[in-house]
């Protein structure tokens, strides 16, 4: 058999735990998934290399050097949007008076279109637009179908907007 199947073999053998392995360090299954695929690549490129003695071992240590990389890389990207984002003038992150008091006007007015709401509507647009949770979820928590937990948010989205058109013009 050659080193490259004896390898691919290994890395078979392993790759379930290293996926485990890996996604603390990098905090992802999807990226500990990339991360164990690309440690394979550079297992099976140190083919020419002299033998490798744990070859388990060493592809272990192939996936949390990787790991450390990406998240040195991902350190340093998130150094450079924080320093770019201290450029940016102040004034355009944050909103004049005016910008402000509009802003709230519009966030009385959507409390208020809430407010009119039956509460199986309200909750379900609440649940969906600020909460983030999918309508199957939803519709188990309100007893009904998912399509009747979708249409509920729907329509309270709807009498959201209908009472923001009306208090613009």
């Amino acid at each position: 058999m050659s080193e490259a199947a004896t390898r691919l073999q290994v890395y078979l053998a392993h790759r379930r735990a290293l996926v485990e392995y890996a996604t603390p360090l990098v905090g992802s299954r999807a990226q500990a998934e990339d991360l164990v695929q690309e440690a394979y690549f550079r297992f099976v490129r140190a083919c020419g290399q002299p033998d490798i003695r744990q070859p388990a071992s060493y592809l272990y240590r192939i996936v949390r050097n990787l790991a450390v990389d990406l998240m040195r890389s991902l350190a340093a990207e998130g150094r450079r949007n924080l320093a770019y984002a201290e450029t940016i003038e102040p004034d355009l992150l944050s909103p004049s008076p005016e910008e402000a008091l509009l802003h709230r006007k519009e966030l009385d007015e959507v409390a208020a279109a809430l407010a009119e709401l039956p509460d199986e509507k309200r909750l379900a647009f609440e649940m969906s637009r600020l909460g983030g949770v999918p309508f199957h979820e939803i519709a188990r928590h309100l007893g009904v179908s998912t399509a009747s937990a979708n249409r509920m948010a729907q329509d309270a989205l709807l009498h959201v907007m209908r009472r923001l058109n009306r208090a613009k013009g």
